[in-house]
């Protein structure tokens, strides 16, 4: 089995989502927690098959609570603006 550490990115004008899928197990605190409630379950699984999460980007406002809740470390949060990210 071999484990892709390639994360899907997503982009709007306030900054880059990514989101490492081979990281992810499901857990779904991000979805639970995210203020705008813009990520949603993907289509693409993780290495053992497990559902993982991707944002609507046209509403993330790259606050960056998904990535202090995950777990696994699956995401990663960049703002365009130079500010670090809640959590940093």
């Amino acid at each position: 089995m071999e484990i892709n550490w390639k994360p899907f990115v997503y982009e709007n004008d306030r900054g880059t989502f990514a989101a490492f899928p081979d990281l992810c197990k499901g857990c779904g605190l991000c979805i639970e927690k995210c203020p705008t409630k813009v990520i949603r379950w993907s289509k693409n699984l993780s290495f053992n098959g497990t559902a993982t999460v991707e944002p609507r980007m046209t509403g993330c406002i790259v606050c960056g609570t998904c990535e202090m809740v995950c777990p696994d470390t699956a995401i990663a949060i960049y703002r365009h603006d130079g500010k670090k990210p809640l959590g940093w």
